[in-house]
């Protein structure tokens, strides 16, 4: 079984910087995956947004909610006592999702809104919101494609959770103008705006003291646009608006975790589903599935035979290289044992998967992940340490450590 897996890399904040103040060397190539993740450093990951929550909330705990449902024990409380903490700090709890989509199924919006419900306040900031979501909120957007989105910078704008001010900024990157077209403005705050003056950042409040932040151009918490002049300002006075007293923060990559690997299923899902309600329809295809095993009984005792069993052949190309790494490891030639090291994940990749290995981008990580069953997080820490010790002039011993331990631990899994 294929596991849950996420787009995941790590790249240098050194390359984010060099984009934030407008000089970055021609000679080099951009990252430009935007992934939204809070380890990458790369310009469009979630790295510096991540960090500065301590700063924003210096009084609050921050924790990382990975696995929003996992199962309960016998008292109720989740594996990871996350539940426990959250009911402790009821009505001061924060849960914050950054994302490129949120697919949502109704239990997940009956335990968002319980916690919304219970006085805590929810922010969602993505591309693409569960249509079940905004239906249920009474809202309606306009998304733009990558392929109709030709925009070369982002602009924002902002109410001042103080002073009501509009403020506004900008940077020359990547945008998704992406903004609600209609929202019922009985119990709906507007607290954003795209560059054209339409809404792109609202609230929803509650009796109870809950609150629902909507937010549509998550390209604003990324490395690139949080460092470029001082738009770390849009940052604060974002989660500004997250009460002061909150006591505990929980930066949630659930829906990243079903988004990454939903695709186009939950439509596929659905459609199944309207076909085994029609009492015709699930008839045929139950006697569809009756005939398919049938045919496979009889022509299976027909045809099949023992298969002898064959002891697999030794790897010993294997025990090759790692006497030529003890060799290399004694010269302390680092950078070359690491560049070894790779091409032989490489043959290896090729030999056992047919996997071409001349391009090693997220196509190649997302097909090793299916293929292998590891997961794409590991896959890509992988990928972008062998990227990583080749750009180096010099490689310390324990950085080709590290880099040894991840290849075992992927050899060992396969």
């Amino acid at each position: 079984m294929v596991k849950n897996f996420s787009i995941a890399l790590f790249a240098l904040l050194v390359g984010s910087f060099l984009l934030t103040t407008g000089c970055g060397n021609s000679g080099k190539q951009i990252n430009e995956r935007v992934t939204l993740w809070r380890k990458d450093k790369i310009p469009y990951g979630t790295f510096y947004a991540y960090e500065e929550l301590s700063r924003i909330f210096p009084d609050a705990e921050i924790v990382i909610d990975k696995e929003g449902d996992k199962k309960k024990n016998l008292f109720g409380i989740g594996d990871n006592n996350l539940d426990y903490k959250v009911a402790l700090h009821k009505g001061k709890v924060a849960d914050i999702i950054i994302t490129p989509t949120v697919n949502m199924e109704a239990e997940d919006l009956q335990r968002m809104m319980n916690f919304v419900y219970s006085g805590n306040k929810l922010f969602i900031s993505a591309f693409e919101l569960s249509p079940l979501l905004l239906d249920t909120l009474n809202l309606d957007t306009h998304y733009f494609r990558a392929s109709s989105n030709s925009s070369d910078s982002l602009k924002v704008s902002i109410l001042h959770p103080k002073t009501y001010d509009k403020q506004s900024f900008t940077y020359p990157g990547k945008t998704y103008d992406n903004y609600f077209t209609s929202l019922d403005s009985g119990y709906t705050t507007i607290l954003g705006w795209n560059e054209d003056g339409l809404p792109n950042f609202v609230k929803i409040s509650y009796e109870s003291g809950g609150a629902i932040y909507l937010h549509l151009a998550p390209m604003a918490f990324t490395n690139f646009f949080l460092l470029h002049k001082q738009n770390k300002e849009y940052y604060d006075q974002v989660f500004s608006n997250i009460p002061v007293g909150t006591e505990l923060v929980k930066w949630d990559e659930t829906f990243r975790n079903k988004s990454a690997n939903s695709g186009g299923s939950s439509s596929t899902s659905r459609i199944f589903n309207w076909m085994m309600k029609q009492p015709a329809l699930a008839m045929g295809l139950w006697l569809l599935l009756a005939l398919f095993l049938l045919l496979f009984i009889f022509e299976a005792k027909r045809k099949q035979r023992l298969i002898p069993v064959r002891p697999p052949l030794k790897n010993t190309s294997l025990d090759f290289v790692k006497t030529i790494g003890r060799l290399y490891f004694q010269r302390r030639d680092n950078r070359n044992l690491a560049i070894k090291m790779t091409a032989h994940f490489q043959d290896f990749v090729r030999t056992k998967f047919a996997i071409p290995t001349s391009r090693m981008d997220e196509a190649f990580e997302k097909k090793l992940a299916y293929k292998t069953g590891i997961d794409a997080e590991i896959i890509g820490d992988i990928i972008y340490q062998a990227k990583y010790l080749a750009d180096q002039s010099s490689v310390t011993d324990n950085e080709l450590q590290l880099f040894n331990k991840q290849l075992e631990n992927f050899y060992k899994k396969v």
